[in-house]
């Protein structure tokens, strides 16, 4: 597990899986009809329990245009700047459970946010990084020190 610094805000584009988790994998397809992986463009899915405790899933993309999402008609979400833990995954693919396990990692962490959400940040077609915001009160009480990106 790595801890770094989020030094800006990073507009997305979302498209909302049907179901969690079984909805994710199309939510991402609908996502890379739009935009082909090849456009430069940073991936994310991000998720969170709604109040009944389901969880909601977005696969999403960054807004490289201003206005582009509302023009495209998508749904626009903010990762917002700041301290996050991280667990970096190599080759996900070859592990299905990967992605679940690094959550329930980060997830066990005490500093984290309970108002935060859970970022996947797609790292070309075989790596991601599984971020979890941490809560600013927690950062200012231990003094943790934080990599920037």
């Amino acid at each position: 597990m790595d801890h770094f610094s989020l030094s800006e805000d990073i507009k997305v584009m979302c498209i909302t899986a049907n179901h969690f988790p079984e909805g994710i994998e199309e939510a991402h397809q609908q996502l890379h009809d739009k935009f082909p992986l090849k456009d430069n463009r940073r991936f994310f899915g991000i998720s969170k329990p709604d109040e009944h405790g389901e969880i909601i899933y977005k696969a999403a993309a960054e807004e490289l245009e201003k206005g582009e999402t509302e023009a495209l008609g998508l749904e626009p979400f903010i990762i917002k700047k700041g301290h996050y833990n991280t667990y970096y995954l190599k080759d996900y693919t070859q592990n299905a459970g990967s992605i679940q396990e690094a959550f329930e990692i980060l997830l066990g962490q005490d500093e984290i946010d309970p108002n935060g959400y859970c970022v996947e940040w797609y790292i070309g077609t075989n790596d991601v990084k599984c971020m979890v915001p941490v809560d600013e009160e927690h950062l200012h009480f231990t003094g943790v020190n934080n990599a920037k990106i």
